[in-house]
């Protein structure tokens, strides 16, 4: 949902460090590196105890992944290899910061307790297949309630207050199952429209050619035509 609604802002924002950052000489997966270290230092803060460093070193996390982008576009070094590991490095870094919330919840509360952020993790990454194999489908399974900007939103705000942490992963598994199925249905209905459309895009372009056969055959006619009349006129 943020995703959708406040890239282009947040893009235009950085763009002016992703400028400075280019003359520093690092690249785009330079960050994505730092970004990924940062979380386990998170994770491992969380997973101790430590909530309040957690949250500090989780939003620390995010800056280099936020900026990764901006750099890339500066530097004229946006790829799909890097997008793509930009992407993996993402899923390792979420999955750092629930396994350390798990580890916490172990042992303040119940080896059950730490379920809970296992289970969001588990419907995060289902979330995150789904947008993939749709895309290589050729569709679209982009927004929802909790995209993973939202997951880290509401993870910091239960890092910050401790108290709300299990209601927060609570309402992030609910929401993030309700997400689920928002791109479930979004992808099922233009999965069902696909092979119509992939039908008449064909039909169209048979169509397409058979007009342009016709008009050939009728230009080469035309041209016979022409070349009997001249040779009967000589």
């Amino acid at each position: 949902m943020f995703d959708g609604k406040f890239r282009a802002p947040v893009d235009k924002a950085v763009k002016p460090l992703g400028n400075g950052l280019r003359r520093t000489g690092l690249t785009p997966d330079h960050l994505t590196v730092v970004g990924l270290v940062v979380a386990v230092g998170a994770a491992v803060a969380i997973g101790w105890g430590e909530l309040r460093l957690g949250l500090l070193l989780v939003v620390l996390a995010a800056l280099p992944d936020l900026l990764d982008g901006a750099l890339a576009k500066a530097s004229g070094s946006s790829s799909q290899r890097g997008a793509f590991f930009d992407s993996t490095i993402d899923r390792f870094a979420d999955a750092l910061l629930f396994g350390g919330v798990a580890w916490h919840l172990a042992t303040v509360e119940s080896a059950h307790m730490a379920m809970l952020p296992f289970s969001v993790m588990a419907l995060s990454s289902v979330i995150s297949y789904m947008r993939a194999k749709a895309e290589s489908l050729g569709l679209d399974a982009k927004g929802g309630l909790m995209e993973r900007a939202e997951r880290i939103i509401a993870l910091c705000i239960g890092l910050l207050f401790e108290p709300l942490l299990i209601p927060i992963l609570w309402v992030l598994l609910a929401l993030t199952g309700v997400t689920a199925v928002q791109r479930f249905v979004k992808v099922w209905k233009q999965a069902a429209v696909a092979p119509v459309t992939a039908e008449r895009i064909e039909l169209r372009r048979s169509r397409r050619q058979s007009r342009r056969v016709v008009r050939t055959e009728r230009r080469h006619t035309r041209i016979s035509r022409t070349g009997r009349s001249t040779l009967h006129r000589d």
